[in-house]
């Protein structure tokens, strides 16, 4: 029974010093995460339409290759 005790204090002290640690926390505004949002969308895109052209034209090649 005292083990348990042991392991609940010390989820009582890990989830007290997570709040604090919480609290130094600078949180960026909506707006700065919807445009950091908006940016990865974007690259997201980019690179995703690269790779498929990429993927097409090789897929070409090697058909060209092996008839």
């Amino acid at each position: 029974m005292d083990k348990v005790k042991q392991i609940f204090q010390k989820i009582v002290q890990f989830l007290k010093e997570a709040k604090v640690e919480l609290k130094k926390v600078t949180w960026p505004t909506p707006k700065q995460t919807l445009a950091s949002t908006s940016v990865v969308i974007i690259v997201v895109i980019i690179v995703s339409a690269f790779l498929g052209i990429v993927d097409f034209g090789l897929a070409k090649v090697i058909r060209l290759v092996l008839g």
